[in-house]
């Protein structure tokens, strides 16, 4: 199933230095995050997330966790 353009990726942002960042983001912010990476691009790039913008420094970026689909747990009546 291709994701759609509101579907929410979990991510965290490591960077040097020791700070850990962790946002939902768009699955398009999150693939361009990754893109970004891939390409060895040194300048910033903006992600559009839950709670607001983030500019990152791509340079500085140590590693990215995505996370997969949040899986659901709850209970059920049993009927």
């Amino acid at each position: 199933m291709a994701p759609t353009s509101d579907e929410r990726v979990a991510v965290e942002i490591a960077f040097d230095g020791g700070q850990i960042m962790g946002a939902r983001l768009t699955s398009e912010s999150a693939d361009e995050l990754e893109q970004a990476l891939a390409a060895r691009n040194d300048g910033a790039l903006t992600l559009d997330a839950d709670d607001g913008r983030y500019t990152v420094p791509l340079a500085r970026v140590v590693y990215v966790k995505r996370f997969r689909r949040e899986a659901r747990v709850g209970f059920s009546s049993g009927a």
